[in-house]
C-alpha cells in the first residue's frame, strides 16, 4: 500500500467544499490509474450509489475558486470541459464498488487512511478553539475586575477638593476691636 501514494500527498488532494471534505474525480482517477472519463463513466453507470452526499458536481464558482488556489488546469488552454465532480468520503468509499481493482482497493485504504487523520486534526483544532475562548472569557471577566481596581486606585489617589476651614476652639480676641 505505501507504493501506492504516500498519505501526505493524498492529504493535499483533500479540499473543502461546501462544508465537506471532497476529491476531485481527476485527482481520483489519476490515484486509481484511469481516465477521468472512465471514472465518471463508471459513476454514471451506478449512479444511484452517489447519492448528492456522496457525489456533487462544482458549480463555476467553485471550480474557478479551486482553480484560481491550486493552479488547476483552464479549459481555455486544453484543460477540462466540464465542470469536475467532487466525491465526498463516502462517495470515495463507494468508489471501491464500481472500480473493481487491486489498485482501487489499495488505493482507497490510503484514502480513507487521510480522511481518517484529516478529521482527527479538525477535531483537536476545534478542542483548542473551543480551550481559547474559555480563556479569552475568562481574561475578559478579570479585565473588568482589574478595571474596577485602577478605578478605585485613581479615586483615591485624587486629592478631595478643599473646603472652607471652620475654627473650632478658643479664638483670641481681634486686636482691631
Amino acid at each position: 500500500m505505501k507504493d501506492v501514494l504516500p498519505q501526505e500527498i493524498m492529504e493535499q488532494k483533500i479540499f473543502m467544499i461546501r462544508g465537506h471534505k471532497i476529491m476531485l474525480d481527476a485527482d481520483l482517477a489519476k490515484l486509481y490509474g484511469v481516465e477521468t472519463f472512465n471514472l465518471n463513466k463508471a459513476v454514471k453507470r451506478n449512479r444511484e450509489r452517489f447519492p448528492d452526499d456522496f457525489m456533487v458536481q462544482l458549480t463555476a464558482n467553485e471550480f474557478e475558486s479551486l482553480r484560481f488556489h491550486f493552479g488547476m488546469s483552464n479549459a481555455k488552454r486544453g484543460g477540462r470541459r466540464y465542470l469536475p465532480y467532487a466525491f465526498t468520503e463516502q462517495g470515495v468509499a463507494m468508489l471501491s464498488s464500481v472500480l473493481r481493482s487491486k489498485r482501487a482497493i489499495q488505493v482507497n485504504i490510503v484514502i480513507m487512511r487521510a480522511f481518517v487523520k484529516l478529521r482527527q486534526i479538525l477535531s483537536t483544532h476545534q478542542e483548542l478553539g473551543r480551550k481559547l475562548s474559555d480563556l479569552e472569557r475568562k481574561i475578559e471577566k478579570h479585565d473588568g475586575e482589574i478595571q474596577a481596581i485602577f478605578e478605585a486606585i485613581r479615586q483615591l489617589m485624587e486629592s478631595p477638593p478643599l473646603k472652607e476651614r471652620v475654627i473650632t476652639g478658643f479664638q483670641p480676641p481681634d486686636k482691631a476691636k
